[in-house]
């Protein structure tokens, strides 16, 4: 269960290094070679575009994502889990559109190559509706929290 609940940090972790690395390389390749990695910068927007949609998973799951709890934290155990759950709710609701409007793009684009790694446009756009379902897991697992402090007036 631990391997599953790290993932997304490994893959995330795992894509930013091979980033550094890569930029590092075209760098060098450029200035010291003159040969530069023509396909680095594709390489480095798909990466990129991966490691922001994971990393916003990670964020999720460790309640990191940003916040102005100011005034809820002045509010009652119970009413703040109510509001904390509508705003769960509600995000739930724009991720799941921004999610299948995603996945419209990525079937629209599954034909369409990248220009120098002859990549399918599918594997950079669907990174979207992953994005959006992985943090949809987690603001549910915050759903069902919320809900049994309402119910109960404690966290479980």
């Amino acid at each position: 269960m631990e391997l599953i609940r790290r993932l997304p940090s490994v893959v995330a972790g795992g894509a930013l290094a091979a980033l550094v690395v890569m930029t590092i390389a075209a760098v060098f390749a450029r200035y010291l070679f003159d040969a530069p990695l023509h396909w680095g910068e594709e390489m480095s927007g798909l990466l990129m575009i991966w490691i922001i949609m994971i990393g916003a998973i990670v964020a999720e799951r460790d309640g990191q994502h940003l916040d102005i709890p100011l005034f809820v934290d002045l509010l009652p155990t119970r009413i703040r889990a109510a509001v904390d759950l509508v705003v769960s709710a509600l995000s739930i609701v724009v991720l799941a559109y921004a999610g299948w409007l995603g996945y419209l793009l990525a079937q629209s684009a599954q034909y369409k190559l990248t220009e120098i790694l002859q990549i399918s446009w599918f594997w950079i756009d669907i990174a979207v509706p992953v994005g959006a379902a992985g943090i949809i897991i987690y603001l549910l697992r915050r759903c069902f929290i919320d809900v049994v402090v309402i119910a109960k007036g404690n966290a479980p």
